[in-house]
């Protein structure tokens, strides 16, 4: 049987580049469970940040089991570039593109949304929450 998990990511940034960290919301419909990510990365862009909080959503899902990932950012320049309807111009998103893109191979099945940034905001708050408690 498919499993299908729901994952919501977002990157945050200060200074771009600055600090940055990473906030994650997997959610699976199924069962009602989620899981919850908070995590600082150290110095990065905001488009590195999207990207590191995409592979770290799809590392997990895949860890949990899916065969199915309904990814929902509000990056619309990475869910572009992960579509193919962009192209990764930047020398430093290129590895992580790749690296995503070879990570969601894996899935049977998977789609990728550019949702508003108040639609994600758990993986918003997440995001701004491990910043908050390393920049201070």
């Amino acid at each position: 049987m498919a499993k299908k998990l729901i994952l919501y990511v977002d990157g945050a940034c200060r200074g771009n580049p600055g600090p940055g960290s990473i906030g994650i919301l997997i959610q699976d419909e199924a069962s009602g469970t989620n899981l919850q990510i908070s995590k600082y990365i150290g110095h990065t862009t905001n488009n590195q940040a999207e990207y590191s909080a995409l592979i770290t959503a799809i590392t997990e899902a895949a860890k949990l089991g899916a065969t199915q990932v309904d990814i929902r950012t509000d990056s619309e320049l990475m869910a572009r570039q992960i579509q193919g309807s962009y192209k990764v111009k930047s020398a430093l998103l290129r590895p992580l593109h790749q690296k995503a893109k070879e990570l969601l191979v894996k899935f049977h099945f998977f789609t990728i949304t550019n949702i508003p940034r108040e639609d994600n905001e758990v993986a918003d708050r997440l995001a701004n929450e491990a910043l908050d408690h390393n920049t201070r």
